[in-house]
């Protein structure tokens, strides 16, 4: 359900945004990871709008019309930066209170805003969990096969790869599609809606700082400081949340979730999606949409 696309400025941004459903509803903000854009929650947000809702979906930074107001700003995208962009917009667009829905980075960024700002969030559903890094601290080698399926990390992290995501960025970004969604089968149509948002000129070196910032082979920036600190300890989430994960996700398995539910509010729902991989709100939107729902009806 594609809607009108419009742009807000921030200190930092020209944020563009796609808006449906009733302005004077209550505002959903829903938010896409690496490598997507707006299209993932077209479905999500055709539900979302027949149940009354107002819904906006931007577009991260690096990724299809959104914009650095500056040419001179580094290119950086550390987890502190996206969640603040999320706060930024919400403030550009007067919205004291939302509902906020993510998977990927978008996820990331929804937890980070309902740590900084839990007053302003209504209602989370982050998809894989506490998306939440530590930047500060390195961390703890995985299994084997849990290291070989982060490739693309290791990849950005040398100069071979980000040349190589210059140079064949739709190849890469179609790849880690079928790899970690290895259930849905997609068709060129349904990824050439979403391939030009990759073609922003900002995408690379978006990109390869933040797969190199968490693994502190990139720095920061400065003002962003104290609050990687205190999302390196792990602080909880507060505000109403369900955490949704696709059964068959080919990046995060279900199992490490569980885990995550100590850091939400005590009932917090779990919920591992049938059928459905890392890019959930594509392949399964109901489940999704019907996630926030119910979670903004038990939290009015």
């Amino acid at each position: 359900m594609p809607g009108e696309t419009r742009t807000v400025r921030t200190s930092t941004l020209e944020i563009a945004y796609e808006a449906t459903g009733d302005p004077n509803g209550f505002p959903i903000i829903l938010l896409h990871g690496f490598p997507d854009d707006v299209r993932a929650f077209d479905d999500v947000s055709a539900s979302l709008v027949a149940a009354g809702y107002r819904v906006v979906v931007p577009y991260l930074r690096g990724y299809g019309p959104t914009r650095f107001l500056d040419s001179a700003t580094p290119r950086m995208a550390q987890q502190a930066a996206i969640g603040q962009d999320l706060l930024d917009l919400m403030d550009a667009l007067d919205l004291p209170r939302v509902g906020l829905a993510g998977y990927d980075w978008g996820g990331r960024a929804a937890c980070i805003a309902s740590i900084l700002a839990p007053h302003r969030v209504r209602a989370l559903v982050t998809i894989g969990g506490y998306n939440v890094q530590n930047t500060i601290n390195p961390s703890r080698p995985r299994s084997a096969i849990e290291e070989r399926a982060f490739w693309y990390q290791w990849y950005f992290n040398v100069e071979r790869g980000r040349a190589g995501l210059e140079t064949n960025r739709r190849e890469i970004c179609r790849l880690l599609w079928r790899d970690w969604s290895p259930t849905w089968r997609f068709d060129d149509a349904t990824f050439e809606r979403t391939a030009p948002s990759f073609d922003n000129p900002d995408f690379v070196e978006v990109v390869i700082h933040s797969y190199r910032h968490r693994h502190r082979n990139a720095a920061g920036d400065p003002r962003f400081d104290p609050i990687e600190r205190h999302l390196a300890e792990r602080p909880p989430i507060i505000v109403p949340s369900m955490i949704l994960h696709g059964a068959d996700d080919g990046v995060d398995s279900p199992h490490h979730t569980l885990s995550h539910l100590a850091q939400f509010p005590t009932g917090t729902e779990r919920v591992v999606v049938p059928k459905g991989g890392h890019f959930l709100p594509r392949e399964q939107p109901a489940a999704v949409a019907q996630a926030l729902i119910t979670l903004l009806a038990k939290n009015p």
